[in-house]
């Protein structure tokens, strides 16, 4: 992609949601299991196989960086009476969901690998008792875990289990940086995670790193970025740390003073896109996600079909997304449903044989209109009129009249092209898609406070 321009970058540097979902979760309010259950049989979609994503929320170590819903315990026990909840969960759920086949499972966290190898197989084991998980070769079955937690042992068994992906945070390399936020973790131990995974045989593996973390400097993250190419995962995420300790409070422990300025952010981050896209070779997909030219995430841009779900960038689309554990949110027909974020409230219902759901979102039209523009923009920086038009039987020119015309300034700085039956976001623009999809949000001016991360 182009040169990254950091003067246009500072001035769209503004808060805005990266958009997994629209309306994103701030739009939740009370939603019961009824609805939830009605939502499945009446979704358009329920002759279709499915998404399953697991929430894991245990972690033995906190990261003070950390904005997840975790709880951090030693206690191994807990992750047997939680999944004896999970259990319960999958079964109240299967009840509804007929057997339906399933093509994309994830479990994320917290630690999906704080649990046991025999609890993990257990898992799966029940995962397969009420679901028919496609074969290893079709479908996508992917686990995050903590290289801490693993050695070639630990991977041998999760691809015995099933997961034919990884994805692992590493976040950064220095000593210094990973002392500041309390996650110690070598080059080594990860080089060795990672070629176990290559030779057990799984299919793709994903590395998460962030920018903006205490002491990191321009020539600190382009030694990370120098191993991390020398790892050569077959996805990047590079995350911006949004420091906000007042919601966070493990954050409260990381010193402003310690944190890069914003110019020296914006100088990170330029040189991640251009060390990334340039020597290294990867493709930008956009937001924060780099892949091989090779990888399934950049086929699928070039062919029009990716997606984007709480997982990030995805080739799986329109499916229905069931989500368990604590905090989790499903994703059926039109309707978004969280399960309560309070474990001892996620324990009473499940024993109650209730489904722990407490809030979502019912989509109504308009907001399907909206999200197919935000889709669309967010996974293939590009919209034709016509499309939403054929989809929805509106006048695209109409009925986005007034953000057409904010568009206006982003055509001024060159970050999009504005036809009169399409638009097409530039290189420039791919870096600030966050922004140009927010013209398109019509939830935004009820948030009060800052209550999303930096778009860059």
């Amino acid at each position: 992609m182009d040169q990254v321009d950091l003067s246009i970058i500072s001035k769209y540097d503004v808060s805005g949601p990266r958009y997994t979902s629209y309306p994103t979760a701030l739009q939740f309010a009370e939603l019961d299991d009824d609805q939830y259950i009605q939502a499945i049989h009446d979704s358009p979609r329920k002759d279709k196989d499915i998404s399953l994503y697991f929430h894991i929320p245990f972690c033995d170590t906190l990261c003070y960086y950390c904005a997840c819903n975790k709880i951090i315990t030693r206690d191994k026990s807990k992750a047997e009476d939680y999944l004896r909840l999970l259990y319960r969960e999958i079964e109240l759920k299967a009840e509804h969901l007929a057997g339906r086949s399933v093509s994309q499972l994830h479990w994320g966290g917290g630690t999906p690998t704080f649990l046991s190898d025999l609890q993990i197989q257990a898992l799966m084991d029940k995962n397969r008792e009420h679901f028919q998980l496609w074969s290893d070769e079709d479908g996508e079955f992917s686990i995050e875990i903590d290289p801490r937690t693993v050695d070639e042992a630990r991977i041998q068994a999760l691809r015995k289990a099933g997961f034919n992906r990884l994805s692992m945070g590493i976040q950064d390399f220095n000593p210094v940086v990973q002392k500041a936020v309390n996650r110690i973790q070598s080059f080594e131990a990860t080089e060795s995670v990672i070629k176990a995974a290559r030779g057990c045989g799984f299919r793709s593996i994903s590395v998460d790193l962030i920018y903006g973390l205490p002491h990191q400097t321009v020539e600190s993250v382009r030694n990370t970025l120098d191993q991390i190419i020398e790892l050569s995962p077959d996805r990047i995420s590079i995350y911006n740390y949004a420091h906000l300790p007042d919601r966070f409070t493990p954050q409260k422990r990381i010193k402003l003073v310690d944190l890069p300025s914003a110019d020296n952010k914006l100088r990170i981050l330029k040189l991640c896109i251009e060390k990334l896209t340039g020597e290294a070779g990867y493709c930008y997909i956009g937001m924060d996600h780099f892949a091989k030219p090779e990888d399934e995430l950049a086929v699928a841009q070039s062919q029009g079909t990716l997606h984007r779900n709480f997982q990030g960038y995805s080739t799986f689309s329109d499916r229905d997304l069931i989500a368990f554990g604590v905090t989790a949110i499903s994703l059926v027909g039109n309707t978004y449903a969280q399960n309560t974020k309070q474990m001892d409230e996620y324990e009473r219902r499940i024993n109650s044989g209730q489904l722990p759901v407490e809030k979502g979102v019912v989509i109504d039209q308009d907001d399907l209109i909206r999200k197919a523009v935000i889709m669309a923009l967010i996974c293939h920086f590009e919209i034709e009129f016509a499309d939403i038009e054929a989809e929805f039987g509106i006048n695209f020119t109409n009925y986005f009249a007034e953000e057409l015309e904010q568009l206006e300034q982003f055509a001024g700085d060159g970050l999009l092209i504005l036809k009169e039956d399409s638009i097409q976001v530039t290189d420039k623009g791919r870096l600030l898609i966050r922004n140009i999809c927010m013209c398109f949000d019509r939830h935004l001016k009820q948030v009060s406070g800052q209550r999303f991360s930096k778009a860059i």
